[in-house]
């Protein structure tokens, strides 16, 4: 055991070192899980200490005295000669290891893919990930530069050993884009237009790590350690480490994770003055859990409890606690299932997270904790025929400082230059508020036959705001349906998206507003898929069918029909 704790305190150790060297350094790698065999050494086998004794008996022998009478018989019966009957067998589909994917498309768009792996042992496995897209723009009556480029690079290493395994990965984002987003609200000047510098860029490494014992209390490991900065000189700093712990006992289980968060980060400026925004948060979390298993029901009873040091402005340091009860009845054996659970959370937000949801925000964010101090649901899910799933869930829950996108007001009338590229309301702040939440949700997925695939979502949030007007830039209604068929040869599919209207509001020069309302949007998309061989595959893909300029976000229309192929091959190193 004192080996086990040692062990994850040095892999712990080392990534907080390796962070610290790399101040300006997630892995959404696909799980491989390497099974490492039985390999028995002398002390598994049983061993026979004393040998069979065998009594011996002696049979007298008796003579046996006998002949034969050969009688002939007529026969006429030839028989045919017989055909080897011929098995026709399906070749088996060959899995190969790694792939390469690109293509281009129309707005200037290539796109490349690839994740390769190996190994050296059958206990261990190592490799990346890399994703890259960019697009020459181009959206239409766009006045500014409407570029962008995504750049992902994640590599991993893991290992097996007889008691534990462990991995680690690392990695390197970057993404530039632009504030392009100018409201028709302000007739803006050929002057003003031309002095706005509307590019953003944003840049992050990381590096992490999760070690998982088999037989030992520490249960699991996990810790991740990031910098993130921008091209405004903005810079954030996250670190985490959580251990779980196991405790049984009798037939039950009793588990607890600690967990560790720090964040720090600092932005060159606020938006209406020259001062800087600090802000370094430290959370201490403790989330014990008891799970009760009695043949058709299950109930997990637990808690979590935090301590929050922080020296943000108008934040304080403080203690939270959540519940954290849940339980599910087996209404129909694995067919129907009723499950009911009121849970609560510490929420710490982050630069990084807010630039992930929305990258048109301004880097003069004012940076809080949401609490989110419970959130109440009922719900059943199942199968239905064999091949129908379903799943629906009412909730309703409360959150304090929950964060909200709002467009920055403008300094500028369209005829007074911004300082910033980002001034022109043309960028996105973050307001908070506390919020309570009516949820409702519903998901069908058709299952028809190996080949295909019918389903979608729909989901219903009603907002109630303590301060603000209204829940800023969050739809009310969101559905996704989705169709696939397969087949070994060929694959077709259609994604269909609907969000309803979201509101927003604009100030021009801390003075005269405008309630915005941007428009439901309904978005369809395609992709064909054909394979040549067993190595070679052909794709396409027609984005945005309608061909509408759409906004996700206020002013922020999205690019319209596109259309672009390419190429995947996949191999074995």
């Amino acid at each position: 055991m004192k080996k086990h704790i040692i062990l994850f305190i040095f892999l712990l150790l080392s990534g907080i070192i390796f962070s610290q060297k790399k101040d300006k350094e997630e892995l959404d790698t696909q799980e491989i899980t390497v099974v490492k065999p039985f390999t028995p050494t002398v002390s598994d086998a049983y061993k026979i200490k004393i040998g069979p004794k065998i009594d011996s008996i002696e049979l007298a022998k008796k003579d046996i005295e006998y002949s034969i009478n050969s009688i002939p018989v007529a026969s006429t019966f030839t028989p045919a000669k017989g055909k080897a009957k011929t098995i026709k067998r399906a070749p088996k589909e060959y899995i190969y290891n790694n792939y390469i994917s690109a293509g281009y498309g129309n707005y200037s768009t290539p796109i490349v893919e690839a994740f390769i792996h190996g190994n050296n042992s059958s206990y261990n496995d190592f490799g990346g990930f890399l994703d890259f897209h960019s697009s020459g723009g181009r959206i239409k009556n766009v006045k500014l530069d409407d570029n962008f480029l995504d750049l992902n690079i994640d590599l991993f290493f893991k290992q097996t050993e007889r008691n534990f395994k462990w991995q680690t990965d690392g990695g390197f984002n970057h993404l530039a884009n632009n504030w392009y987003g100018l409201t028709p609200e302000i007739n803006f000047s050929n002057n003003v237009i031309e002095s706005i510098d509307e590019k953003q860029a944003y840049t992050e490494f990381y590096l992490g790590g999760e070690i998982e014992f088999f037989n030992a209390i520490l249960h699991k490991g996990k810790s991740k350690f990031s910098s993130f900065s921008d091209k405004h000189k903005s810079k954030e700093i996250n670190g985490f480490i959580s251990g779980l712990f196991d405790f049984p006992i009798g037939q039950e289980m009793l588990s607890a994770e600690l967990s560790f968060d720090f964040l720090g980060g600092l932005f060159e400026q606020s938006y209406t003055s020259t001062n800087n925004i600090e802000y370094t948060f430290f959370n201490i979390g403790l989330s014990p859990n008891f799970e009760v298993l009695r043949d058709n029901l299950t109930i997990n009873i637990g808690g979590r409890f935090y301590y929050s040091l922080t020296n943000a402005e108008n934040q304080k340091s403080k203690f939270f606690i959540y519940p954290n009860v849940t339980a599910s009845y087996k209404v129909v054996n694995e067919t129907l299932i009723a499950y009911v659970g009121v849970t609560g959370d510490l929420e710490q937000n982050s630069y990084k997270n807010f630039v992930n949801e929305n990258p048109f925000v301004s880097p003069t964010l004012n940076m809080k904790r949401t609490s989110q101090q419970y959130n109440g649901y009922v719900g059943i899910k199942g199968l239905l025929n064999s091949n129908i799933n379903f799943d629906a869930k009412i909730a309703y829950g409360n959150e304090i400082d929950k964060p909200l996108f709002k467009l920055n007001p403008a300094k500028t009338n369209g005829s007074i230059e911004v300082q910033k590229g980002y001034e022109a309301g043309n960028s996105f702040q973050v307001i908070y508020d506390d919020v309570s939440t009516i949820h409702a949700s519903a998901e069908v997925i058709f299952d028809f036959d190996q080949n295909i695939k019918f389903g979608g979502n729909i989901e219903f949030n009603s907002y109630n705001l303590d301060a603000e007007n209204y829940a800023w830039n969050l739809p009310k209604l969101k559905s996704t349906l989705i169709a696939r068929y397969t087949t070994p040869k060929w694959s077709a599919g259609a994604d269909f998206f609907f969000a309803s209207e979201r509101k927003d509001e604009l100030k021009v020069l801390l003075a005269s507003s405008e309630l915005i309302t941007n428009s439901s949007y309904f978005d369809i998309n395609v992709q064909g898929f054909y394979n040549l061989n067993d190595r070679i595959s052909v794709f396409i893909n027609l984005n945005n069918l309608l061909n509408i300029n759409y906004q996700e976000y206020t002013n922020f229309r999205v690019q319209g029909f596109q259309v672009f192929g390419g190429l995947k091959y996949k191999f074995d190193l």
